[in-house]
């Protein structure tokens, strides 16, 4: 079975305010067979999250209206969402960002740029977890 197979049927929710960076991952995991929402903010990332179901999400961190840390935190904190996996998309590669961000609740961390050959395996990786 290759990888989108694996991939089809799986619905991935990314959240970034930057429409190029979102347009990026989307153009990436389309080609592999996910379906794909949108969001610009956390609270439209809350709001999508419970109409559309992801079967993960990509969450930047530095949003406006509520970042991406508090986001996950509501997200996982609701029952539908407890075992749904959230991966850090984030600019803020500093130091202790990456672990800000797990202990938030995310399952992986992804620096941008992001590098659009390990891209779709650490999404496979994710959803197989």
């Amino acid at each position: 079975m290759d990888m989108t197979d694996e991939a089809a049927g799986k619905k991935i929710l990314i959240v970034d305010d930057n429409r190029d960076n979102r347009e990026l991952v989307v153009k990436v995991l389309s080609r592999r067979g996910y379906r794909i929402c949108e969001a610009v903010d956390g609270e439209e990332a809350i709001r999508q999250a419970a109409a559309e179901h992801p079967d993960l999400i990509l969450m930047d961190i530095a949003l406006p209206k509520l970042d991406g840390l508090e986001a996950t935190r509501r997200l996982l904190a609701m029952e539908e969402f407890r075992h749904t996996p959230i991966i850090a998309l984030t600019a803020h590669a500093m130091r202790g960002d990456r672990e800000k961000a797990l202990a938030a609740g995310c399952r992986d961390y992804i620096a941008k740029p992001i590098n659009v050959r390990e891209l779709p395996e650490q999404i496979a990786r994710n959803l197989n977890d």
